[in-house]
């Protein structure tokens, strides 16, 4: 016998949670199906050593898009602390700076490098003109899609060409002088998108665009208790205003109608007045059963998590509380980006491995039992660019792309990593690495991606309408009651909520018109 719902939500990940609580807020019986054992999707915390009194986020670790007005909005008790480095370089016997707060210390860390003052200073412009687009953009991503020309009208014609109309690349390289301050640029443009910086279908500027808009000012932060505390809060709302919550649940089949959506599943079957789908838009292309589906995306990514004893000590001298605070640049120039993405694009790994690397508990130690942390350990995450799902087609190759990674590592080390890891339980080295087919295999992103695809502009182009609500707020299919509520809608990506925000009010604006 089937059961009737008013919205069923097709995957249980954080957009999924934050649409069940507004929909069953305004009064809406709501259904959430998610096939693994918790919700949270990508946004979770787990043990991921065995013994060890550890909670890593293991997939998504920052952030920076969850708009404060949507926190607000949800009653969240959620906490996000600021580190005082952006980002450390290392090269040579020195490390480029750059505090989130840019000081005298990033000033003198840009002069060292390069013996002026004109490179900070390109730096200091460059970042002034991308804060007016944010401040542009941000406002907009609560609401319906705004027109590209309302955007347009708002920001200077040159930065809006640098970052829009043509591939950033050409602006980078415009703008700097150094190899290894555009590398640092580039990278906000690469991660999670395996695109060259000169890439014309301009998923690079796409990418970066959405790294730098967050609350307009595009500062990514730590989230306390780590990301399965975003989860837990936002599991709380949906239970609280009513949604019902159904993990272990897999969705294997939906069939739409004029009147309705029909959810199947092993032993169960569901009638929804509508249906949103968490999943990426290549799986729901699946459960359709559709002839013609979209390309299958393709995710670019080798996270590696690592538990230490202690920090490593660099080979340029300065403080590991800095360096590793932020995002540690790995192998990340200019000009090793471009020859990485040409490697893996011919097949094979990149010979040197471009990553950066972060350490949570420097700014949030309470992810660790009260011992460990006494003990002076830390965790450390490392997301390395530029390795798509085919480069790991021989099964040895995620082994040789770690030995890359901890290679890269070690070169910038006086105490190479290995001495340094902790152990777990079992007398095992603390370090797990997850290549794009790991991904898809854990959390059924296809290919790996991590965005469910490209990004697109969160704005209707000049020859776009917004013909109903379902588009006016950028989570259309073409099945008029199926909506998109994930990273795959048009402003997905992340860890926002915007996408699940969205799609709620699509349904809300859909039910009182009509």
């Amino acid at each position: 016998m089937s059961e009737p719902f008013d919205v069923a939500i097709v995957g249980g990940g954080h957009n999924a949670l934050v649409a069940a609580t507004y929909l069953a807020r305004a009064g809406l019986s709501t259904v959430i199906l998610e096939r693994l054992p918790q919700v949270g999707g990508a946004a979770i915390s787990a043990q991921a050593f065995e013994g060890v009194d550890a909670r890593l986020s293991r997939y998504a670790y920052l952030v920076s898009l969850f708009p404060e007005a949507l926190i607000a909005d949800l009653g969240l008790d959620l906490r996000f602390l600021s580190r005082a480095t952006a980002s450390y370089t290392p090269y040579g016997d020195n490390g480029l700076l750059a505090e989130t707060a840019e000081g005298d210390a990033t000033r003198d860390s840009f002069r060292t490098r390069t013996g002026s003052d004109t490179e900070f200073e390109a730096w200091q412009a460059f970042y002034r003109d991308v804060s007016t687009v944010a401040n542009a953009i941000a406002p907009t991503l609560l609401r319906p899609l705004p027109h590209i020309g309302d955007l347009r009208d708002q920001v200077e014609m040159a930065i809006w060409t640098d970052l829009i109309d043509e591939p950033l690349g050409k602006a980078v390289e415009r703008r700097f002088a150094d190899d290894l301050v555009r590398g640092v640029v580039a990278t906000d443009a690469l991660i999670g998108t395996f695109a060259s910086m000169h890439d014309e279908s301009l998923i690079q500027n796409r990418c970066f665009l959405y790294h730098l808009i967050g609350n307009g000012t595009g500062e990514w932060r730590v989230p306390v208790g780590g990301m399965g505390a975003v989860t837990a809060e936002l599991e709380r709302v949906a239970r609280a205003a009513g949604a019902e919550i159904r993990t272990n649940t897999e969705v294997t089949g939906l069939y739409s109608y004029e009147n309705g959506v029909t959810v199947t599943g092993d032993g169960f079957v569901i009638e929804a007045d509508r249906v949103l789908c968490g999943v990426a838009p290549y799986i729901l292309s699946c459960l359709l059963d559709e002839h013609l589906r979209p390309e299958k995306p393709r995710g670019a990514q080798l996270k590696i998590n690592l538990l230490v004893d202690r920090l490593p000590r660099l080979k340029s001298g300065v403080d590991p509380a800095i360096a590793f605070a932020g995002t540690l640049h790995l192998d990340e120039s200019y000009a090793e980006l471009e020859r990485a993405h040409a490697e893996a694009s011919a097949g094979s790994l990149p010979t040197k491995m471009p990553g950066e690397i972060y350490c949570h508990t420097l700014s949030d130690p309470s992810i660790l039992g009260a011992e460990l942390r006494d003990s002076g350990a830390h965790t450390l995450t490392y997301f390395g660019l530029h390795t798509p799902p085919e480069v790991f087609d021989d099964p040895a190759a995620k082994d040789e792309a770690l030995q890359r990674a901890i290679t890269g590592l070690n070169s910038y080390l006086v105490d190479p990593i290995e001495s340094v890891l902790a152990n777990d339980a079992n007398g095992n080295p603390c370090i797990e690495a997850k290549s794009p087919l790991d991904i898809e295999d854990a959390l059924g992103m296809p290919g790996g991606h991590i965005f469910h695809g490209d990004l697109a502009w969160p704005w209707l182009e000049d020859d776009e309408r917004s013909h109903d609500p379902a588009h006016r707020w950028g989570v259309a299919t073409n099945h008029e009651r199926i909506l998109l509520c994930g990273s795959g809608a048009r402003r997905g990506g992340a860890v926002s909520g915007i996408a699940g925000h969205n799609a709620a009010h699509a349904v809300l604006e859909a039910l009182q018109v009509g």
